[in-house]
């Protein structure tokens, strides 16, 4: 199904649409996708994250014996940022993946128009993703709105930027993008970029390290909660 035009709707509408494609993320990833040894959850944090060796222990474990990556090859995209920098942030509505129930190794975040409304909602975003980062917690960032004037080159090279890297050069006709961070060592960007009528892209959900990641159930998970919404919805959003 091609990604639909969400400018032409009203905030709420996509906030529901939003909480739908949160629970269809996490409804693939635990039906088969993720290896048994990991589960994702929706959550909620409002305050700043205190390490903790149950839920926040982000040092990188050894890959049991005899056990193989999940992907057989480095993951590619069209465009590929290496980060250098890392900063501190607070945490907010997401997906994680977790180790059983310990470790968080990675998170989704679904970008919403409230996110990019003014600058202090931006920057608390940018903040939020690095400190994820920061703690090697990998990250994933989905942005199906177009570029404000508080991020004329797209949220991803906000983020980018945020950490040192070098800003993308992205296609003025596929202002959407989707980018998958992995945390450890030298973080790198793998990003993606679409229109309003184009599929959405496969990007490597990372579990541990580069060699170590699944596909995201994007598009499916898309379809799945685009088909609950109520049908005014749905025939507005395709309308011509």
């Amino acid at each position: 199904m091609p990604v639909h035009d969400w400018t032409r709707m009203m905030g709420g509408d996509f906030h529901h649409f939003h909480q739908r494609w949160i629970q269809a993320i996490a409804d693939a990833l635990n039906r088969g996708l993720l290896p048994p040894e990991y589960m994702a959850l929706s959550e909620q944090v409002t305050a700043r994250p205190i390490p903790d060796v149950v839920t926040l222990q982000t040092r990188r474990p050894d890959r049991p014996q005899g056990r193989t990556a999940v992907a057989p090859k480095p993951p590619s995209a069209r465009l590929v940022a290496k980060l250098e920098r890392i900063n501190y942030a607070k945490r907010a509505d997401r997906i994680v993946i977790r180790h059983g129930r310990g470790r968080i190794v990675s998170v989704i975040e679904i970008v919403s128009p409230g996110n990019k409304d003014s600058r202090n909602a931006l920057r608390t975003f940018v903040e939020k993703s690095a400190d994820f980062l920061n703690q090697g917690i990998h990250l994933m960032v989905i942005d199906l709105f177009p570029p404000t004037p508080r991020d004329p080159a797209g949220i991803q090279n906000v983020l980018i930027e945020e950490f040192g890297g070098a800003p993308l050069e992205l296609p003025p006709s596929q202002p959407l993008t989707a980018g998958s961070y992995v945390a450890y060592d030298a973080p790198t960007a793998y990003v993606e970029t679409l229109g309003v009528g184009e599929a959405l892209p496969s990007l490597p959900l990372f579990l541990e390290d580069e060699w170590d990641y699944i596909p995201a159930p994007l598009e499916s998970s898309y379809n799945e909660a685009f088909a609950a919404l109520p049908r005014q919805l749905k025939a507005e959003l395709e309308s011509a």
